[in-house]
């Protein structure tokens, strides 16, 4: 028998673990710059003519990367098992039949979905299959977003730096949907992925709403100032073409509500929206505002400018004023 030696060179580089009990081979994978490509190295003799060696070894190059991209097992994300016995049982008939069923490429929705769900589970947040369409939708359309209209009342910079902006929203008709989950960042994403399913044809008109930004979470504080009270609610506005007549979700979680306009200081961030994360932005801004009781100080609103996939999101702290 021939024994192979393989380092995997697909995104990553696959390294051996020699702690690994029983006839388990992991291939840890590990960021490098080198072209796609499998390379084996024969570790023994055998008495196979040098043709049906090759053709043989490049079987065994298409199966293991098949295995290696569809098989991930039950360990952390980048990481996939593949067993001796996988290797042993293989006859020419299970070979030929990976190389003509499993040899496609990743599609683009399989991508997108698997990097969604790398970023959603670094909030603890598992996306599901279903969740394909809509992504590639919302993807697709990402440079269509109608902005949430507003009145600017006031800006104030330093050194040509914007500190923050007061403004006035309208009054209009909003999707929303409360979560509470443990995490403030769960009951964020958890909504936010009802919305994006109510807004990919999970509605009463069937099709594509169209997407405003920024999405916008209502924050509670609990009486030590300090916490969350979990039950965050998460909305956007209506594109202006459902404002006079708003279709109805196909899900009962989803609310859809007029709301009075709103005055609010807003100051910019970047980066990821968790618990600790926003609690920090907003004790920034009342460092840079003197407004004693003129906004409320137990509940604010994080708004999120994009998808939650973005390496760089942009986003904002609102403070509300009590009157307009």
């Amino acid at each position: 028998m021939t024994y192979f030696r393989c380092r995997l060179t697909f995104l990553s580089r696959a390294r051996f673990d020699p702690h690994m009990s029983g006839t388990q081979l992991l291939f840890r994978s590990q960021p490098v710059t080198s072209p796609p490509g499998f390379y084996f190295e024969s570790l023994g003799a055998d008495q196979q003519p040098e043709a049906e060696k090759k053709i043989r070894q490049s079987k065994l190059r298409t199966h293991l990367e098949n295995r290696c991209l569809q098989n991930p097992g039950p360990f952390p994300a980048h990481m996939a098992l593949i067993s001796l016995e996988d290797l042993e049982g293989l006859d020419e008939e299970n070979l030929d039949d990976d190389i003509t069923d499993n040899t496609e490429p990743m599609v683009e929705e399989e991508r997108l979905l698997s990097h969604w769900q790398a970023v959603a589970s670094t909030h603890q947040v598992s996306v599901p299959a279903e969740m394909t369409g809509p992504i590639q939708e919302m993807t697709r359309n990402s440079q269509q977003r109608e902005a949430l209209p507003f009145s600017l009342i006031s800006r104030q910079e330093k050194t040509g730096e914007v500190l923050y902006e007061e403004r006035l929203y309208p009054a209009g008709t909003w999707a929303s949907v409360t979560r509470g989950e443990d995490l403030y960042e769960q009951s964020i994403s958890m909504a936010f992925m009802k919305l994006m399913r109510f807004i990919c044809k999970e509605n009463s008109a069937g099709r594509y709403l169209g997407m405003t930004v920024p999405v916008v979470s209502s924050i509670q504080v609990t009486k030590d100032g300090e916490t969350f009270d979990k039950n965050v609610e998460t909305a956007f506005f209506l594109p202006a073409e459902f404002q006079s007549s708003a279709p109805h979700s196909l899900d009962p979680d989803i609310r859809i509500t007029h709301r009075e306009p709103i005055r609010v200081i807003a100051r910019t961030f970047y980066g990821t929206t968790t618990e600790q994360t926003v609690s920090w932005q907003i004790r920034l801004l009342w460092e840079l505002l003197d407004l004693g009781d003129a906004v409320h100080r137990d509940r604010y609103m994080v708004a999120v400018y994009d998808n939650p996939a973005s390496p760089r999101r942009r986003n904002e702290i609102w403070f509300i004023r009590r009157d307009l």
